[in-house]
């Protein structure tokens, strides 16, 4: 053993000097060295980079920087730090997360779009400072860009979603929640020139009417995710353009459109077979009647938001019972109508031995401690959530969560 320095032993000591000599250099190529630092995350990249001279130059390769996230930096992240990212990545770059970095505007995008023109995933999710001139930048130099989060960037126009059209022909997923001054004109645009649109998220786009959905409809053959949640405008008309247009929808989230009624759940269900996520809180015109044409024909159903859904009664418990063996979440909060009987079908019904995991029952007011003993045989159950039901004693809680543990 070698002599020791402070306390590390001299061959330690010198595998990590900062000699570009140093064992750890001369053992292993430089190839190797850089697959090794490929794995690295940003922190420990920029601490190795510091090291040494041939250290410095292996970290910062720019085919170590193709995935980048600062969201955990969020509050140190200004415009120049992206500049000099860029310039540092170049082409290597695919995917880059500015996730809440709120420092970060037009003239630093820039500069990444003219630096980084592979990217592919983009994340401005809550980038306010942000205006149309980031999406006219993307649309001139990034043309590979499949993915953009511009999420509660509340500046972007249509103009934004007109530019996208023009230059990210390749675009699949679009997140523009919360930018309410999106209107038809604007997803008239995007859809028009972005046939391969996968995932559209909506959400607080309050301009939003059902033209703009007969839009997505016509021209979203591939449509796999649509979000429109409190889109509070939007009817059955183009909604049921959506089903009869996306055959292939797998989740959709209309929780706050309080105007939908049944016509939508038949839609559902005699269109879109692959449907497997259904948010619908809050639509208080739903009924069975509904839901029933919607079990028997979505067998793949595996969330299901019904909070709200006022008018529901066990008949579309023992619909999902019977129908739909892969439900994992269910949410009936505030269905003041369901009783221990459906939660009875529901808890006999092929879902509940392996796939239920989680039920909320909030303000239930006829659920009683005998839901709890049907809820026993939901051997994959993790969370039941039952605040203000009045009706359940603690006696219960401790029987079902013996019976969980056992």
């Amino acid at each position: 053993m070698g002599k020791e320095v402070n306390g590390v032993s001299r061959s330690r000591f010198e595998m990590f000097t900062n000699s570009d000599e140093a064992v750890i250099n001369k053992k292993l190529p430089k190839e190797l060295l850089l697959r090794i630092f490929s794995f690295l995350d940003v922190v420990t990249l920029c601490r190795c980079a510091q090291v040494s001279r041939s250290w410095n130059v292996l970290a910062l390769d720019g085919s170590n920087w193709q995935r980048i996230d600062l969201f955990d930096f969020q509050r140190d992240i200004e415009g120049r730090v992206v500049e000099n990212i860029s310039k540092r990545c170049g082409g290597f770059l695919r995917k880059l997360s500015l996730r809440g970095c709120l420092g970060v505007g037009d003239s630093a995008l820039r500069t990444f779009s003219q630096n980084c023109r592979n990217i592919e995933l983009l994340s401005l999710n809550g980038c306010t400072k942000i205006t149309d001139s980031t999406c006219n930048s993307l649309s001139k130099f990034c043309p590979k860009l499949k993915h953009l989060d511009l999420a509660s960037c509340t500046s972007i126009t249509n103009l934004s979603l007109k530019a996208l059209s023009e230059g990210c022909p390749l675009l699949e997923q679009l997140n523009i929640s919360w930018c309410d001054q999106v209107t038809k004109d604007g997803i008239q645009a995007l859809v028009r020139s972005c046939p391969g649109l996968k995932g559209l998220f909506l959400k607080g786009c309050t301009q939003l009417e059902d033209e703009a959905l007969k839009h997505i409809g016509a021209h979203c053959p591939e449509l796999v995710t649509l979000n429109l949640q409190t889109c509070s405008q939007i009817t059955d008309e183009g909604l049921i353009t959506i089903c009869r247009g996306c055959h292939r929808l797998q989740s959709l989230c209309v929780s706050g459109c309080a105007n939908i009624t049944d016509a939508i759940l038949h839609a559902l269900g005699q269109n879109c077979p692959r449907l497997r996520i259904l948010e619908v809180a809050r639509c208080s015109q739903l009924t069975d009647m509904g839901f029933t044409t919607l079990a028997r024909n979505c067998h793949e159903l595996e969330k299901m938001d019904l909070e709200e859904c006022v008018q529901i009664t066990d008949g579309t418990l023992i619909q999902l019972s019977i129908h739909c063996p892969r439900l994992q979440v269910l949410s009936l909060s505030h269905c003041e109508l369901i009783t221990d009987d459906g939660i009875r079908h529901l808890g006999s019904g092929p879902c509940a031995h392996d796939r239920l995991e989680v039920i909320e029952l909030d303000n239930c007011p006829l659920i009683t401690d005998a839901s709890l003993e049907h809820l026993k045989s939901c051997h994959s159950l993790d969370r039941i959530e039952l605040y203000d039901c009045q009706q359940i004693t603690r006696a219960g809680i401790k029987r079902l969560r013996v019976s969980c543990v056992g």
